[in-house]
């Protein structure tokens, strides 16, 4: 990067290792079961790395649900899920994401929702030295989206919407000070935070990979003991 904290255009090609991300989305009209609008940080080749907000399509009057994950060195089946405490449907909101050599944080009108850590002390690939583009996209996924894809596409709900507004991206780079960005360098999270994560994962998490225990019968990976 040759900025130190610079303002990217609506398709950067992130090349450090600390952005931040704010992405208003609208207006998540599916109408269907299929329908998966994905709003990610991604890398190209077999070995990528990505960081995932996806919202997966619902039957009438069931919950939307809030799908990340994590990809690293071509890894990833790192996924987490939650109902969210509002109609994504109704008005716009923010979801970002903080990445910085320590953790990656994922966060909805600021509360956060997740944090994946660094973790190659335990010998787990971190996402950190590849360039990173942002892609935003609205595709059928009804093969495992709904009901583990028991539930297939409407055609007839179509048109299926989402909308966008007031992107927003921030990079520091490790060479520069950026002592005026609380975000660069954090390690852990404030109290009030943490609280809120928490608040979180109590009463809106339906699924944590690092709680599946017949996916991982032989034992959990290594990064959720963290």
């Amino acid at each position: 990067m040759a900025n130190a904290c610079s303002l990217l255009s609506i398709s950067p090609q992130v090349q450090g290792s600390n952005p931040r991300m704010n992405i208003y989305l609208a207006r998540l009209i599916c109408k269907s079961s299929w329908c998966l609008v994905t709003p990610p940080l991604s890398s190209q080749g077999d070995k990528h790395n990505e960081i995932d907000f996806e919202f997966l399509g619902n039957l009438s009057g069931d919950p939307y649900i809030m799908h990340t994950n994590v990809f690293s060195q071509g890894k990833g089946g790192r996924e987490q899920q939650f109902y969210l405490w509002f109609d994504p449907t109704a008005d716009f909101h923010t979801y970002s994401l903080l990445w910085n050599p320590q953790q990656i944080m994922f966060s909805v009108d600021g509360t956060p929702v997740r944090v994946f850590k660094n973790s190659e002390d335990l010998g787990v690939a971190y996402p950190k030295n590849q360039a990173m583009r942002i892609y935003s996209s609205l595709w059928n996924a009804d093969n495992w989206a709904t009901r583990g894809g028991a539930v297939k596409i409407d055609w007839s709900k179509s048109p299926f919407v989402a909308s966008y507004g007031n992107f927003k991206a921030e990079t520091c780079s490790a060479s520069s000070d950026c002592s005026v960005n609380s975000w660069y360098g954090a390690e852990a999270l404030e109290s009030s935070e943490q609280q809120k994560l928490e608040w979180v994962r109590e009463n809106y998490m339906i699924y944590n990979y690092c709680s599946d225990s017949k996916r991982f019968p032989q034992g959990f990976p290594a990064e959720c003991t963290r």
